[in-house]
């Protein structure tokens, strides 16, 4: 390399200069010119050298090539870094560090969709149903992803998400509000993670909800449809012509008033025969509650059948290749498209089904037969005062709701303590 000189630069200098040297600029102290020669040629460059303010020792940075950076915006550049040195800051060590800013802030950016995977890997543990994770998956990969999946969650908007719900809001409206719910979980969770911060921007309240239409307003939720009480003797009598494993642990939904995914996986270790009692524990129901149910005399017959051609610890166990299996959710289903007469129906409303049989036809409090069912309080206060479980009162529920179903009309009228329940 020549030695150092000190000479105003000109555009057409620094265009034309050929000779390996520093060449600085009068105009931003600290600035020069570098120009090297090589295989490839004559190399032009920018070096700013200074003395470290804090380390007081000479120190330079490149500032790139004069082929990306031109002598105006070079002297800018230098004179910035004059400016930091005066308030004593080292350049060199201010760059650095927004390089490991920069460097870590990348480090911590995630994908909605990757945001989303590892979410759903930790609420799944949770979650009591099974289903939920393959719905959670499914539906925002058929959405959500398509159009913000590869959005960095930090700059995920509610303009976005609104592009996204748009389309399906009214055709498809409660899976859209349940998608819409379900990317406000992703997004608190990363924020949660460091991920993002601010207002999430799935929230509905002072967000989507002021760009969409009210969800109760635009469409009615419909429940699942459900047997009209007064048809289940037909029903049941129809159920019992079928056989196997499917039909006995339908009929044993039934009569317990349970929902499928507590039905198929029960255990035998949950079963008393003597105390005729059933126990689900609280991970496998929806409120996260121990629930206790009580034994009619044909759920007890039912579990007798089970027991002399037990498999595995499911009680409904499935003869499936798979090891300790139990029946599948789509089980109960298929066996109602097999009944013509009644597969506008649906498995889960039997549970309606029995509820608007006992508040129609019997005296039972309505809070035994919410406990009946499982159901969570919404009202705190009310959810307080309920301390038993009522199970004597619900025994003696369950055991008349089989001898309703067992009624058929013509015959002799039966009670159980309350109103009368039908015929036989």
């Amino acid at each position: 390399m020549g030695r150092i000189a000190l000479k105003p630069l000109t555009v057409r200098r620094v265009e034309t200069e050929s000779k390996p040297g520093y060449y600085g600029d009068s105009v931003a102290p600290g600035l020069y010119l570098q120009i090297t020669t090589g295989r490839s040629g004559i190399g032009r460059s920018w070096i700013f050298r200074y003395t470290s303010p804090t380390v007081r020792k000479r120190r330079e940075m490149g500032l790139g090539p004069v082929s990306i950076r031109k002598l105006a915006e070079a002297r800018s550049v230098a004179m910035g870094y004059r400016s930091q040195i005066l308030s004593g800051q080292d350049p060199l060590d201010e760059r650095q560090a927004q390089r490991l800013a920069t460097a870590q802030a990348r480090s911590k950016q995630i994908t909605f969709e990757q945001a989303a995977a590892e979410c759903i890997e930790t609420k799944s543990l949770e979650w009591g149903n099974v289903k939920s994770r393959s719905q959670w998956k499914n539906t925002l990969a058929t959405y959500v992803h398509p159009g913000i999946g590869k959005v960095p969650i930090n700059l995920l908007t509610t303009e976005a998400i609104y592009v996204v719900l748009k389309p399906i809001w009214i055709e498809k409206n409660e899976t859209a509000s349940r998608i819409r719910q379900r990317i406000e979980a992703i997004w608190d969770w990363a924020k949660a993670r460091g991920y993002c911060s601010g207002e999430n921007p799935a929230r509905r309240q002072g967000g989507l909800g002021e760009l969409l239409p009210n969800s109760k307003k635009i469409k009615q939720v419909r429940p699942h449809p459900a047997l009209p009480f007064k048809n289940i003797h037909s029903f049941m009598v129809h159920l019992r012509k079928q056989r196997g494993v499917g039909p006995l642990a339908f009929e044993f939904k039934i009569l317990t008033a349970s929902r499928t995914g507590e039905v198929i996986r029960a255990n035998w270790d949950e079963i008393d025969l003597t105390t005729k009692i059933w126990t689900i524990p609280a991970e496998r129901m929806k409120a996260r509650k121990e629930h206790r149910v009580p034994l009619c005399t044909r759920a007890l017959e039912i579990l007798k059948i089970m027991r002399k051609g037990r498999i595995n610890d499911f009680v409904f166990s499935s003869h499936s290749k798979a090891a300790n299996s139990h029946l599948s959710s789509g089980a109960f289903l298929s066996i109602m498209k097999k009944m013509p007469s009644y597969s506008q129906y649906t498995p889960h409303g039997f549970r309606s089904t029995f509820r608007d049989w006992a508040a129609e036809t019997t005296s039972f409090a309505n809070e035994t037969l919410e406990i009946a069912l499982a159901h969570t309080i919404a009202n705190k206060a009310e959810a307080a005062y309920r301390r038993q479980d009522q199970l004597p009162k619900r025994a003696e529920l369950m055991q008349t709701w089989q001898n309703y179903i067992d009624c058929k009309p013509g015959g002799k009228v039966i009670t159980l303590g309350r109103k009368a329940i039908g015929t036989r």
